[in-house]
């Protein structure tokens, strides 16, 4: 992996010692974990106060893939367009995170599981106060979920399902007595993706991360909740009729984003994306 924007300043001296951070990080090789952390650091914002400086301030993070051709999925799941370095990128990112936002669509397609605990990022997750694994956090109005799945039933830390305030009674009942904490994030029989963040900011989870799919991921975009994109274009043309990484309602108005890295391995690109 190298490292293609921002280049670092190479001076006379950092250039003739390969252990430099301007000259490893140029370099095409394969990054440590903890380089990848300090890379996808979240922004100290994650972990302060709000505007009134009492509430805590969400950080949305979104880590999608896309082929050249724009495809986010190929077959249903996002995995063909993947790659080993792709999936440190996806680790590193989960070890970061307080909370993995997910909708419910893709728990079904992807076959989600319950977020592991990972001896790299422990030390990393303690001096943050965080617990030893990210909360999976599941997106869903009708809460049509498989309650007897591992997420649920055997999960490090307890699942999070956000959900309307009418959400299906039985439903409710099914979720909480399989061990999930079900939080209303809307009016309704709707789930308000503008609240989201902050519900879960209440709980302490600031360092947001959704994987997704993209009609979850075009709902936050279109609320304005989306702070930072972590796109992973694949050197591949997929073709078929796939989504793109954001599906769902446009906006008036296309948001500005400004290109804050780029990483290379393997032709497979790793941008990440800031909102201004």
């Amino acid at each position: 992996m190298r490292r293609l924007f921002p280049v670092p300043l190479q001076s006379p001296s950092a250039s003739a010692s390969p252990s430099s951070p301007s000259s490893s990080s140029t370099e095409d090789r394969t990054w440590e974990l903890e380089e990848l952390a300090e890379a996808y650091a979240y922004p100290e914002a994650a972990a302060g106060s709000g505007d009134d400086g009492t509430a805590p301030r969400a950080w949305l993070r979104a880590n999608m893939v896309s082929s050249l051709d724009g495809a986010a999925h190929h077959d249903g799941r996002s995995q063909p367009l993947s790659s080993a370095a792709d999936m440190r990128v996806f680790g590193t990112l989960r070890g970061l995170a307080d909370a993995v936002v997910v909708g419910a669509e893709t728990v079904r397609q992807e076959g989600y599981r319950p977020a592991r605990a990972r001896e790299a990022f422990a030390a990393r997750r303690a001096a943050l106060g965080q617990g030893p694994a990210p909360v999976i956090a599941i997106v869903s109005a009708g809460l049509d979920l498989d309650f007897t799945l591992p997420l649920f039933r055997e999960p490090l830390v307890p699942t999070i399902v956000l959900t309307g305030a009418d959400a299906p009674e039985e439903r409710v009942a099914a979720a909480r007595a399989a061990g999930a904490e079900v939080l209303v994030a809307g009016e309704g029989r709707r789930v308000d993706p503008a609240r989201v963040p902050k519900v879960l900011a209440a709980r302490g989870l600031t360092r947001l991360l959704t994987e997704g799919g993209p009609q979850l991921l075009g709902q936050f975009a279109a609320a304005g909740v989306l702070d930072e994109l972590c796109l992973t274009l694949a050197p591949l043309v997929a073709g078929g009729t796939a989504t793109r990484i954001v599906n769902g309602p446009g906006m008036p108005v296309p948001e500005r984003f400004v290109l804050a890295s780029l990483l290379e391995e393997g032709g497979f690109l790793f941008s990440r994306y800031h909102r201004i």
